[in-house]
């Protein structure tokens, strides 16, 4: 088994709809992988599953050394970093920045009575220096732009020092200044040979960073091709995972698709 994740087999079905179907999927200690796929191609549910949020109606998955169903999820999750939208909106809007990163030290949104000591606010302090939002620690996180969110929510998912780092459309809904600048640091965090292994998910090829190195390409839940970026991404395997004729690019360490 994977030291990192390992799927074999997965699927996951809700009543009559298979959201995944026969999954095989690894991922290594090191490994950069981006999840690519269109609306529905059951992308966030196989970080679901990875998050150890949901458990496979079907198959195995195997997750830090531990077999979901046979471990208590509870102490498994605080050592996988997890950004999603649906983590954004239940962290409270009055909650100040620096307390939305620190509190991931608990697994919890919203200060309570718990404490933490300098080591802990110096770590947030860096974290969010690192995703360049370092002046917002005093802010409420309410008061934000969606890409502000987005860099906090990474910086919180960091704060643990994750074995697995997850990444669920980190650049969505971002305009084209904000977008580059997030890529741009996910890149260095991926470049980084102590970040932990790292799974990002996003429509578009446009958004991979650079230093990632592998790509899972799905399309209504099933795996259209899995393997090394430079040799997964190509113009067949694309078209294949959106069903449109489609020109790929590669521009240095970044990617563009246009239909022809």
């Amino acid at each position: 088994m994977s030291d990192v994740l390992e799927m074999a087999g997965v699927s996951v079905v809700r009543g009559d709809t298979t959201l995944l179907e026969n999954v095989d999927w690894s991922v290594e200690e090191g490994e950069r992988w981006v999840v690519l796929g269109p609306n529905g191609a059951g992308k966030t549910t196989l970080l679901q599953v990875a998050a150890a949020r949901i458990h496979p109606t079907q198959g195995v998955a195997g997750i830090l050394g531990e077999v979901l169903g046979t471990v208590d999820v509870f102490e498994l999750r605080p050592r996988i970093g997890l950004a999603s939208s649906s983590l954004s909106e239940r962290i409270p809007g009055h909650e100040r920045v620096t307390d939305v990163v620190v509190t991931a030290s608990y697994g919890v949104t919203g200060r309570w009575r718990e404490s933490y000591d300098d080591l802990d606010h110096g770590r947030a302090r860096e974290l969010l220096q690192t995703l360049g939002v370092a002046h917002l620690g005093e802010r409420t996180f309410g008061t934000l732009s969606e890409g502000e969110r987005k860099r906090v929510q990474i910086a919180r998912a960091l704060m643990t020092d994750p074995e697995l780092m997850l990444l669920d459309e980190p650049a969505a809904g971002l305009d084209l200044g904000g977008r580059e600048d997030l890529v741009r640091r996910l890149g260095e965090i991926a470049q980084d040979i102590y970040a932990p292994a790292l799974v990002l998910v996003t429509h578009h090829v446009e958004e991979i960073p650079p230093h990632f190195t592998d790509v899972l390409l799905l399309r209504a839940g099933r795996v259209v091709a899995a393997g090394p970026l430079e040799l997964t991404l190509t113009r067949e395997n694309l078209e294949a995972t959106f069903g449109l004729p489609l020109v790929l690019e590669r521009h240095g360490e970044r990617w563009t698709a246009r239909s022809p």
